[in-house]
This record gives structure tokens, C-alpha cells and sequence, in this order.
């Protein structure tokens, strides 16, 4: 069996087991955690990145978050403070970008991020990779625009690496992936969202060969339905990053974009 007709076969039994279409449920109701789209909500990202979102798209964002137990939110670093207080104490984690969405400043300007982040309640970091270095050959860069950030983290902090998977050959992937690796990230990220194509179930098989079992695949981009999330999982994805969380994990089709 070839590697499309497995995943359609996987996603296949997922969808037997996704009985009824849950409604989005209103306020101060329990949602229904039963349906096979709504246990898809501990792989979530729920994700607000826009330029012009107000306090209150950050309301609806935390409050999404609570009510679905979506993994985490996920926030440009000058909203991380504004979040992390209204998310304290419900289990759900803060996840903010670094060096977002070009990957192009200086190492030194993404580790000072990534520590101002930490320091605001950030517990998950996502950073772009200086794709122009890879595409260049300099591994060294690479790896060590990587490692500034990981040097910058606390032990308890997670780091996801955007590779941006829509810019890079199948190799570029793979160095990628094993730069990521090396120097001691602990996911691997598809895309932003800003530079075009979006998460394929060929690009994260492709990721979750590269770097094996025992590490995170997170696939982002055009995540908007159901039967995509549950695709891009069957693929290798262990993480979502999504701005249609709610729509994944009601049944319902979600907007574009990021």
C-alpha cells in the first residue's frame, strides 16, 4: 500500500467513528469531548497571528482555549503577558512566535525575544528558521540561529522550529530537520503561514521519517477541517497549529489564512 492510500485508509476509520457533528456550544455549556473531531483539541495550537486582531480576538481566542482545552494559544510576543494572565491556572499553555515571520533578524534579536517571552508566561516557543542562510548553504548559521534560541530557554520550555516547508526542497526539509535536531529543539514545524503552501501529509511524513519517533512534527498551514487535522496526524503531525481550531473540532469547514 503506497503512502497516500495508507493515510486515506487511516482517516477513513477516523471518520467511522465521527457519529454526529457537534455545534459550537454556547457559553457556560460543557462541550461534548466524546466525537472523534473534538479529541483532536489536545493536539491544538489555537493560533491568532494577525496584525490588526484587538484586545477582544484574544478574549474569544483564551476563551476558546478554556472551553475546548485546546493544547495551547499560540501569540505574537507582544501579547504573550496579555494572555498568560487570563490562561493562568487552566492548564492551558502559552505559545509564542520568535524571529516571526521572516526568520531574518539577528540571532542575538531572537534570543532576547524568546527570554522576554519566557518571561512573560510563555511556556512554548515557535521560531523561524533564517531560511535565506539554508537556501545559501550556511548550515553553520543555521544551527547556531537554532541554538541561540535554545540557550535562551529554560529546561521546561519547549522549542518548535519553523522550517517553511512551502520554500524548501525535499533535502532543504531534511537538513532542516536534522539541524533542528541537533541543536536541541524539540519539534519541528512545517510553515508560518505567511510564505505561501501550507502543511501536506507529504511534508510531515517526510519530517517524521527525518527526525524518527521520539520527536515533535507540528504541521500549520491551511489546517481548516476535520478530515485535514486528522490527515496531517495520520501522517506523523503529533501538534496543530491552527486558526480554525474550533471548526477542526466541531465538524464545521474553517477560514483561511493563519
Amino acid at each position: 500500500m503506497d503512502e497516500k492510500a495508507l493515510i486515506d485508509t487511516i482517516v477513513g476509520e477516523v471518520m467511522k467513528r465521527l457519529n454526529t457533528v457537534t455545534p459550537p456550544a454556547p457559553a457556560g455549556v460543557e462541550p461534548d469531548t466524546t466525537s472523534a473531531p473534538a479529541q483532536l483539541a489536545k493536539y491544538i495550537d489555537h493560533t491568532m497571528l494577525k496584525a490588526d486582531a484587538p484586545d477582544a480576538a484574544f478574549d474569544q481566542l483564551c476563551d476558546e482555549a478554556v472551553h475546548w482545552k485546546f493544547k495551547s494559544v499560540c501569540v505574537n510576543s507582544s501579547r504573550v503577558r496579555y494572555v498568560a494572565r487570563k490562561l493562568q491556572g487552566t492548564g492551558i499553555n502559552v505559545c509564542a512566535v520568535v524571529g516571526f515571520p521572516l526568520g531574518q533578524m539577528d540571532s542575538r534579536s531572537k534570543a532576547f525575544e524568546a527570554r522576554r517571552c519566557i518571561e512573560d508566561g510563555a511556556n512554548e516557543l515557535d521560531m523561524v528558521i533564517n531560511v535565506g542562510a539554508l537556501k545559501s548553504g550556511n548550515l553553520k548559521l543555521v544551527e547556531e540561529d537554532i541554538r541561540a534560541v535554545r540557550r535562551a530557554t529554560r529546561g521546561t520550555t519547549v522549542l518548535k522550529v519553523i522550517i517553511e516547508t512551502s520554500l524548501l526542497t525535499d533535502e532543504e526539509k531534511v537538513i532542516a530537520c536534522e539541524l533542528s535536531k541537533k541543536a536541541g529543539a524539540d519539534f519541528v514545524k512545517t510553515c508560518s503561514g505567511f510564505a505561501g503552501g501550507g502543511a501536506t501529509p507529504a511534508d510531515i511524513a517526510l519530517m517524521r521519517r527525518t527526525v524518527g519517533p521520539g520527536f515533535g512534527v507540528k504541521a500549520s498551514g491551511g489546517v481548516r477541517n476535520f478530515p485535514r487535522a486528522a490527515q496531517l496526524i495520520a501522517a506523523g503531525a503529533n501538534r496543530l497549529g491552527a486558526v480554525s481550531s474550533v471548526a477542526i473540532v466541531t465538524g464545521q469547514e474553517g477560514e483561511g489564512g493563519y
